[in-house]
């Protein structure tokens, strides 16, 4: 059974690489894109619990993925067991992380160096 998955990027090079790489490495089906925080949001309102796996880029076109990270912080209803989220960025910083991981996401990783990392830990995630 595939991942439900919200991608959350803005650069459309990078969802076109990614998309097809989450399918193939991670047995992952995005439902749902957004470029915004404000389009991330509209996301999770759709589909609910419904989704597995959220991958969030820090910089967007409006917003930011600190944003999202805050929105699913403050949710009325809290991110389910089986509910991961992902940071995936060229902005990795020690800093960051911490606040990424204060804000409730599950890892962050580079997109320029730690893309094995990241496919690893999807592969991992139960179905």
């Amino acid at each position: 059974m595939p991942l439900n998955t919200i991608l959350v990027e803005d650069s459309k090079t990078i969802r076109d690489t990614l998309v097809p790489a989450l399918a193939e490495l991670a047995d992952a089906r995005v439902i749902a894109f957004a470029t915004t925080a404000a389009g991330a949001k509209e996301a999770l309102e759709q589909w609910g619990s419904q989704w597995q796996l959220m991958v969030v880029d820090l910089f967007l076109s409006e917003g930011s993925g600190i944003e999202v990270l805050q929105e699913l912080k403050q949710r009325a209803e809290p991110k389910a067991e089986n509910q991961h989220v992902y940071v995936l960025t060229n902005y990795a910083t020690a800093d960051m992380r911490r606040r990424c991981e204060q804000l409730g996401a599950d890892g962050v990783y580079d997109k320029s160096t730690e893309l094995d990392a990241f496919f690893e830990r999807c592969c991992a995630l139960p179905r």
